[in-house]
Order: C-alpha cells, then sequence, then structure tokens
C-alpha cells in the first residue's frame, strides 16, 4: 500500500486539522470505524484543552490526535499501524488521478492509466511465457523455466481479477474495512 492515509498531509490528517481547527469533531470520525468514536471524541476534547497550554502544547496535542486517529483508521483497514509518515512522499501515480476524478467527477484518467498499465503488464508476463514455451523436455532447468513464468502469468491474472473484483479498500481482509 502506498503512504496515503498514514502521512503528515494524507486525509486522515487533514480531517484531524480540520476538526482541530473548527472544534467539529465529527469532521473526523467518519475516518474510522464506529466502534473507535468514543476513543477519538475523548482523545479530541483532550488535545483540545491541551492545544489551549501554549504553541509547544499544541503542536504535541496535534500529533499525539494525529497519530490516535491514523492508528484507529488503519485499525478498520485491518492493517497495522506504524507511525505517522512524513508529508511530501510519492504516493505512486494512481492515488493522485483517483482523488483528483472523485473532485472533478470523472474518472477517464484513472480508467485510462490503469487499462494501460493491466495491458502491458499482462502482455510482459504472457510474452515472458511463450518465449520459453518451447523447450528439450530433456531441458529440466528449461522446462522450469517456462513452469515459472507460465505460472507467474496464470497466477498474476487471477490476482489482479480477484483484486478488481474485491470489495476495494480493506474489505478483502477478513473483517473489512469498518466505517
Amino acid at each position: 500500500m502506498p503512504p496515503h492515509c498514514d502521512t503528515l498531509d494524507g486525509p486522515v490528517v487533514t480531517a484531524a486539522k480540520r476538526a482541530l481547527e473548527t472544534g467539529k469533531v465529527n469532521l473526523i470520525l467518519p475516518w474510522a470505524p464506529k466502534a473507535a468514536e468514543e476513543e477519538i471524541k475523548s482523545a479530541f476534547g483532550r488535545a483540545q484543552q491541551v492545544r489551549k497550554l501554549g504553541k509547544a502544547a499544541a503542536d504535541l496535542a496535534d500529533y499525539w490526535f494525529f497519530e490516535t486517529v491514523v492508528r484507529l483508521h488503519r485499525a478498520g483497514e485491518g492493517a497495522p499501524y506504524t507511525g505517522l509518515k512524513p508529508a511530501g512522499l510519492d504516493w505512486g501515480p494512481v492515488v493522485p488521478r483517483a482523488e483528483k476524478a472523485i473532485e472533478k467527477g470523472d474518472a477517464k484518467e484513472v480508467i485510462d492509466l490503469l487499462s494501460h498499465t493491466v495491458a502491458d503488464e499482462l502482455q510482459r508476463r504472457f510474452s515472458h511465457a511463450l518465449a520459453r514455451k518451447s523447450y528439450d523436455e530433456n531441458d529440466v532447468d528449461a522446462a522450469r523455466a517456462y513452469i515459472q513464468a507460465m505460472l507467474g502469468f496464470v497466477l498474476y491474472s487471477h490476482h489482479l481479477y480477484t483484486n478488481i473484483k474485491g470489495e476495494g479498500h480493506g474489505e478483502e481482509k477478513a473483517g473489512g474495512h469498518e466505517h
């Protein structure tokens, strides 16, 4: 998973900042499972109190609150919390395009990128397997290279299909994504 929800400029921390700045805890609640609401509300109240004690205290309270909500968000994905990541990390080509698509109401750019990427990668793996298909049956190493390439193509295709048909954002995992 690319860095995204656990970065200081990601959507969870952005929502947490807005919640702290406006005093509206409801702005962050949708980013975590319902079961985490009480913990978030408690952390929000404590952070709001500590923020009144000065800039250094506010910075510390904010960071602690960000860690709390990201940890709870990640738990809702069934994923471990590995700490906050710095802002400015490369999210890869898909995440920014997907976010832009939501903003614009048009998924064409994401669909085109993914379609071309899938086609190119499937063709590469297919060609790799096909190039190894004709081998001397007495050459076990060549046969093994073909089997590995053929299974690489077949299994990649299968996993790609099951991921495409999956529920999405963390829901393939046991327990699903609870927001």
